[in-house]
């Protein structure tokens, strides 16, 4: 396969992570009593910085947007890394092995801290940014 494939295989992947995260976080409810207390818990309790009041709610909110907000742009990205390797743009690869390096963190950490899903996708994307770097070739104009 040629680096452009890859590159957009590893956006495909990636958006399917972004909308799975995404609507995960945002209609996520506890099943659990316990769970609820905290839910429930996190989303009163508020705290004052300066003079804006917050929830820990709303942070967990407000992060996974910014996340989410991050993985929309490492999907466009990803997309352009695809126009850059057809270009023979040797800097394609230099973003590619950041990309992979970054998709392997993910994959430790859903390893870690989350369920299969994120650790196949995160998993499939890495190897998707490692190929794409081997196989960018230099244009010969």
């Amino acid at each position: 396969m040629r680096a452009t494939a890859w590159f957009r295989a590893a956006a495909v992947v990636m958006l399917l992570f972004a909308v799975g995260h995404t609507y995960g976080f945002l209609v996520f409810r506890p099943e659990t009593t316990e769970g609820r207390a905290v839910w429930d818990a996190m989303n009163k309790v508020r705290f004052s910085v300066g003079s804006t009041t917050f929830s820990y709610g709303g942070f967990y909110i407000g992060f996974g947007l910014f996340i989410s907000a991050f993985q929309l742009f490492s999907i466009w990205l990803a997309w352009t890394l695809g126009s850059m390797a057809r270009a023979g743009e040797m800097a394609a690869r230099r973003i590619a092995w950041g990309m992979f390096v970054l998709q392997c963190f993910g994959t430790v950490l859903s390893l870690r801290y989350f369920s299969l899903g994120p650790v196949v996708l995160s998993a499939i994307a890495a190897f998707c940014f490692l190929m794409g770097a081997l196989s960018v070739r230099r244009s010969a104009g």
